[in-house]
């Protein structure tokens, strides 16, 4: 039986992951256990690691601090499939408008993006509303993109609340995208082992649990 690690830095909404990983699973007739933690010792001997996360860029920092964050990056570098949410996304890169001197794991270079506010619809003339919140379609950049790949053919529409994107350098880290007005966000990035989403597969019903279950049988 496989052990999932969610990890807990202290940004929130672990429970409905949780319950969303055990539907999954549950669903696809995959075994595992699933441990909310913040304990190095678990996460460094977890079968794969999942990182949610809602609030602030700089208190998703301050709890990589403790050590999670070195745990994590041994993890991802010896190859344990890592699932990344929201801010699981955003802490891959270096640093975030949003806290400037916050430092996130580095593992890619960029930067986290505020959405700015004062943008208008170019056909309507309608102000465009941030946070980017609800459903919104994405779009698939690449096929064959780890356990993105069950979007390949049918890109679906998943849920979205953020007001700050992931803009890594390298551009082709992005595996899928999404528009909001004048925007184009990222909404998913993946290499090799790392998978994360700025969406929320545990607020993206069917879409979001059929992205889990892949994550799951990777």
């Amino acid at each position: 039986m496989q052990q999932i690690a969610l990890i807990d830095v202290g940004t929130g909404n672990l429970r409905s992951v949780e319950w969303a990983l055990e539907r999954a699973a549950a669903e696809a007739h995959i075994e595992c256990r699933i441990e909310i933690t913040a304990s190095t010792e678990v996460i460094r001997r977890a079968d794969k690691v999942v990182m949610p996360g809602q609030g602030a860029f700089r208190d998703c920092a301050a709890g990589l601090l403790t050590g999670i964050g070195d745990a994590l990056k041994e993890q991802i570098a010896r190859g344990t499939p890592y699932l990344g949410i929201c801010l699981g996304l955003q802490a891959l890169l270096q640093d975030s408008e949003e806290s400037p001197g916050a430092k996130g794991l580095g593992l890619f270079r960029g930067t986290v993006r505020r959405l700015a506010n004062g943008a208008v619809d170019a056909a309507t003339g309608a102000p465009i509303k941030i946070p980017h919140m609800g459903w919104n379609r994405i779009d698939m950049v690449r096929a064959g993109a780890g356990p993105l790949r069950v979007f390949d053919e049918d890109p679906p529409h998943v849920y979205f609340v953020h007001s700050f994107h992931a803009v890594p350098e390298d551009e082709s880290l992005i595996a899928a995208s999404v528009e909001h007005g004048p925007y184009r966000i990222t909404a998913a990035i993946q290499k090799d082992n790392v998978t994360a989403t700025q969406f929320h597969p545990e607020k993206s019903q069917a879409a979001g649990l059929k992205l889990l279950a892949a994550f799951l049988r990777e």
